[in-house]
């Protein structure tokens, strides 16, 4: 029998997190292929940030137009790079858009990858690598997203805002928040605790910090669910005025809860920054998703999580598993034939369904790749609840 009273955590952190930094270059280095070729770019790109220095590392395929000219190729990934850097607002003496170095090592993508992946006569688009992906959704927030999760990135994201629009000049790129809430029945009611560390401008002391952050934090919680006030803990080390990647060195792929659920489901194990969307990784956890919050959305089920699982350069999924955890008001069984049906769930079905092929990878690279609001330009399409109706008309 499922838990009804507990406690649960997830966090999140800032776009100025060394991790998130990298996560964000190697995006901006999809999307600019993906603006290049849309159908045939392929991108494989790692990143580590450290002090002043950064450095891409990879898989690639492009047009001539992008990777015929190696110096302009590597012009052109340095200046996405600095650009990604220079958004975040990262102008600091031990790391600053425009003084670190940037060094580029991307390779053409191996020809034995090449040939599963490609689709050529009658032979669909193969999945790029082996592995199992999840999706989740549940009714905890509008968002149909975990609530601990939710809260954690929302808050992260109003202090941005702030930062950005220059209401908060006092406070760095780099931050970290945790959201701890006390379940009831299986339902949130109140935090229990918050942490919340953000770098600060010198000088600041830890109590300053606590006061500019509170109002932020308030708002983004319900009426009522302020946590104690010894267990709002603000830059709980004492200081935080050396942040980003001159204070610790980042990597892409490092924060893949925070990515999802914040550890209310289960992971399958890939990053997703950095990869072209016919890497499953990527593009079938984006379909789980989709699948996911749409059986909520229709009132099926609570809670539920997708799973489906693939071979390299296979285009059919080896599995396709539903669990609702008991909250379902349909057979599972059934579900998963209808969802099948729904929705070709081929690494080439899921890129024509979503619409992936396109430049829109950036903006899902700091807090988080799901629970937001589909963009004008495809960003975020797997947040759609287009299929509510098909759902309910076979289901419900």
């Amino acid at each position: 029998m499922a838990r009804k009273s507990y406690l649960f955590t997830s966090e999140s952190v800032s776009e100025g997190h060394p991790d998130k930094v990298c996560d964000q270059i190697s995006d901006r280095i999809v999307d600019l292929f993906l603006t290049a070729d849309p159908k045939h770019a392929r991108v494989a790109c790692e990143t580590l940030c450290t002090t002043n220095l950064i450095v891409l590392a990879g898989e690639v395929r492009g047009p001539d137009s992008l990777i015929g000219n190696k110096t302009r190729f590597n012009e052109q990934v340095t200046e996405a790079a600095r650009d990604a850097v220079r958004q975040i607002g990262y102008e600091q003496k031990g790391f600053h858009w425009q003084k670190a170095k940037v060094q580029v090592h991307l390779h053409p993508q191996s020809p034995d990858i090449a040939q599963g992946v490609d689709a050529k006569g009658n032979k669909p688009v193969g999945a790029g690598d082996q592995g199992i992906m999840f999706g989740y959704a549940c009714t905890e927030t509008p968002d149909l997203m975990p609530a601990p999760l939710y809260y954690a990135h929302l808050i992260l994201r109003r202090l941005s805002e702030a930062r950005h629009a220059g209401r908060l000049p006092q406070l760095g790129p780099d931050a970290k928040s945790q959201v701890t809430l006390r379940y009831e029945n299986g339902k949130p009611v109140c935090a229990t605790s918050i942490v919340l560390s953000t770098q600060h401008a010198k000088g600041l002391e830890s109590e300053e910090v606590r006061e500019i952050v509170r109002p932020y934090v308030l708002k983004t919680l319900p009426e009522g669910w302020m946590c104690p006030e010894d267990e709002f803990y603000v830059n709980p080390t004492g200081k935080f005025e050396t942040g980003g990647p001159d204070g610790d060195a980042g990597l892409t792929g490092r924060k893949i809860i925070v990515d999802t659920y914040g550890g209310a489901s289960p992971h399958g194990g890939g990053a997703f920054s950095g990869k072209d969307p016919t890497k499953v990784d990527r593009s079938a956890a984006y379909a789980c998703r989709y699948l996911a919050k749409n059986v909520v959305a229709a009132g099926l089920a609570e809670r539920c999580t997708i799973q489906v699982s693939y071979a390299i350069g296979v285009a059919k999924p080896l599995s396709l598993y539903v669990d609702t955890t008991g909250t379902g008001r349909c057979d599972e069984a059934k579900l998963e034939r209808v969802l099948a049906e729904v929705m070709d769930l081929s690494p080439g079905g899921i890129l024509k369904h979503l619409k992936l092929q396109r430049p829109i990878y950036a903006q899902t690279a700091a807090y988080g790749h799901f629970g937001r609001k589909p963009g004008k330009g495809g960003s975020f399409s797997w947040e759609k609840l287009d299929l509510v109706d098909a759902l309910k008309s076979r289901l419900a």
